[in-house]
């Protein structure tokens, strides 16, 4: 694809029949949550229709994530004691888990991807955690969706995405960077116009679209530090394969945003690394 013929990132969303859209329990589980007369029970009732769906969601809540000490045997449960906006984030990050189908090995392992996914999520949280945030599940599922702009480029232009990832290791560049180099636009920004096609909050949006220049974020700086620290941490270690073979670089004053000492590296390491298995684990259904 030349210079001149390149898609634009309007044209790369537009095709229907590539691009998927949200499943349609999670969009009536969020209509569901919205309405003003809607119960727990309501929410539950909706849950369960997909038994795949609230089995992983009990998982996760009976996961070292959470760490209730009792067991959570129902949907119900899960709704009253993780929360229902916390529950939403965990359904929406399972939902989309299960949409792309079909990616060439070649191109991708999608056991490995979400394992990279699921590395920086959880990097997130508990980088969040350390942060006194509120609903810790909002930066669990900007890390599962953060490079879901990846998995658009890889169905809608594989032979590209091959060529792209061919430059970035023989020139041992970021993949990103060669992204915006051939396209105009990186993954990060198609997954920022994925989440906004889907009509998803710009607090779901921004940071994703921004993981890897959060240095520029507009309403959600901080957010946007979280999640380009916790994908670092997770390149660092490791974690999975999202088709980047290079650790990105550290934008100027995100860490320092963050206030994170280094002395408290070790723990968030020692954390991710005794919550991975658990949690892929549980979402292990999902990204089969």
């Amino acid at each position: 694809m030349s210079d001149d013929t390149r898609l634009t990132l309007e044209e790369l969303l537009s095709d229907v029949s590539s691009v998927p859209s949200l499943p349609l329990l999670y969009t009536r589980l969020d209509e569901t949550i919205n309405h003003p007369r809607s119960s727990i029970a309501d929410i539950a009732k909706v849950l369960s229709e997909d038994q795949g769906l609230a089995a992983r969601i009990l998982k996760l809540a009976n996961s070292p994530m959470f760490g209730y000490f009792s067991k959570i045997d129902t949907i119900t449960q899960a709704v009253t004691i993780i929360g229902i906006q916390q529950v939403r984030d965990l359904a929406l990050a399972i939902s989309v888990m299960g949409l792309f189908k079909g990616i060439p090995e070649d191109l991708i392992t999608m056991e490995y991807f979400w394992r990279h996914s699921i590395g920086v999520a959880l990097a997130a949280r508990v980088i969040a955690t350390s942060q006194r945030e509120t609903n810790l599940e909002r930066f669990f599922v900007a890390g599962i969706l953060h490079d879901i702009g990846r998995l658009v480029l890889f169905t809608r232009v594989p032979d590209l995405c091959r060529e792209m990832i061919e430059t970035s290791r023989d020139e041992q560049r970021c993949l990103y960077e060669v992204e915006q180099q051939r396209l105009g636009f990186d993954h990060a920004e198609v997954g920022g116009a994925m989440l906004r096609r889907w009509k998803l909050p710009i607090r779901a949006a921004e940071p994703v679209e921004m993981h890897h220049r959060c240095n520029q974020a507009g309403q959600f700086p901080r957010e946007s530090a979280v999640l380009h620290c916790a994908d670092l941490l997770a390149h660092a270690l490791e974690l999975g394969d999202s088709g980047e073979k290079a650790v990105p670089p550290l934008i100027a004053g995100s860490w320092e945003r963050l206030a994170i000492s280094p002395f408290q590296l070790p723990n968030i390491v020692a954390q991710i690394d005794k919550q991975l298995d658990d949690i892929t684990n549980a979402l292990h259904g999902a990204v089969s």
